[in-house]
């Protein structure tokens, strides 16, 4: 019989990829999807269209602060593993939706760890915890044992969730590990997030469709990689014997303005004449530099990422363009 696995925020970048992977090793995954009034699959659609993966995947509406939907979930999928993808994952929009965020990133979390335990089955669980949590950072590169200072309430709800997961663990003992995941990216990341804001625009630039892309902080670093490298990770975390908690990251940082460079390179663009700083995207307490350590990943897990950022901006940058060009074709302008 095969293995079944419950992600919350399947319909995401990380549950989109994570999803690939698991029916690709025979699994059959359900995901828990909120309601909307507009379509908001359209990440997972191919595995729909695939008729050897659309009857090992399976969608259950509900929403992480509803307790009640969990478990009614949990009961129905009956999952040996549970990914907890799920959040409100902007931390600019963190700063505007605080309560929001936190009754979805901290209280979920508990409310999914509550009802695993009450199944009273030996289910493991993965839960997506985030380098932000470092946030004003106490040491460089950032380990698991690096102290955390998180700088949003998008960072402080995730630092709560990661220490309920290991409390849960240590508690009753289950099958309950963290991976804290660096700044991960693909042409799957929302719009909103920097890199595809970046990538997005500059090749609408690029087609003529737009003169500007307005940012915050360019001199923020990061420890960007490729979230499909990531996802694989995750399951790994929950194929050892003893549960743990793992940074995962590339071990090379970059600056935003690195990355906006990297790209209009890619379109043979200089960034200098499209770029402008908006004050509405600074953040109210800024994250400077983050940049991991996943030796202890490459040790435990053999895991290590495959993709660096040349090949992540390339990837990226050239989905978009096909993207712009679609959107030339759609308006009637010749491409």
């Amino acid at each position: 019989m095969s293995r079944r696995a419950l992600i919350t925020g399947i319909t995401g970048q990380d549950g989109s990829y994570l999803a690939e992977l698991l029916l690709a090793k025979g699994y059959e995954v359900h995901g828990l999807i909120r309601r909307s009034s507009s379509f908001n699959t359209e990440r997972i659609d191919h595995l729909y269209a695939d008729p050897h993966e659309e009857s090992r995947l399976h969608l259950h509406y509900g929403d992480l602060a509803d307790g009640v939907g969990i478990r009614q979930v949990l009961t129905k999928s009956q999952p040996d593993e549970v990914y907890n993808l799920g959040a409100q994952s902007h931390v600019r929009v963190s700063f505007d939706c605080p309560v929001y965020t936190v009754q979805t990133d901290a209280i979920g979390t508990i409310n999914l760890l509550e009802a695993i335990r009450d199944t009273g089955r030996p289910i493991r669980f993965y839960q997506a915890s985030s380098s932000e949590m470092y946030g004003k950072v106490a040491e460089t590169p950032q380990t698991e044992t690096t102290p955390f200072y998180p700088r949003s309430p998008y960072a402080c709800a995730k630092v709560y969730s990661y220490w309920q997961t290991i409390n849960y663990r240590e508690a009753y003992g289950m099958h309950a590990s963290n991976g804290i995941l660096f700044n991960h990216e693909s042409p799957r990341r929302g719009e909103t997030f920097v890199t595809r804001k970046i990538t997005r625009a500059a090749t609408r630039i690029k087609e003529g469709l737009q003169d500007k892309l307005f940012l915050g902080n360019l001199n923020a670093r990061r420890d960007w990689g490729f979230a499909g490298d990531y996802v694989e990770a995750m399951w790994l975390m929950l194929q050892q014997d003893n549960p743990d908690d793992y940074v995962i990251a590339t071990g090379q940082t970059a600056s935003v303005r690195e990355f906006v460079k990297a790209t209009f390179d890619r379109l043979d663009l200089d960034w200098r004449n499209h770029v402008e700083i908006d004050p509405r995207y600074l953040r109210p307490a800024e994250v400077d530099l983050l940049l991991g350590d996943a030796s202890k990943a490459k040790r435990v897990l053999g895991w290590e990422p495959k993709t660096d950022l040349t090949a992540l901006v390339r990837m990226m940058v050239d989905a978009d363009w096909k993207l712009a060009r679609q959107e030339k074709r759609n308006a009637g302008i010749k491409v």
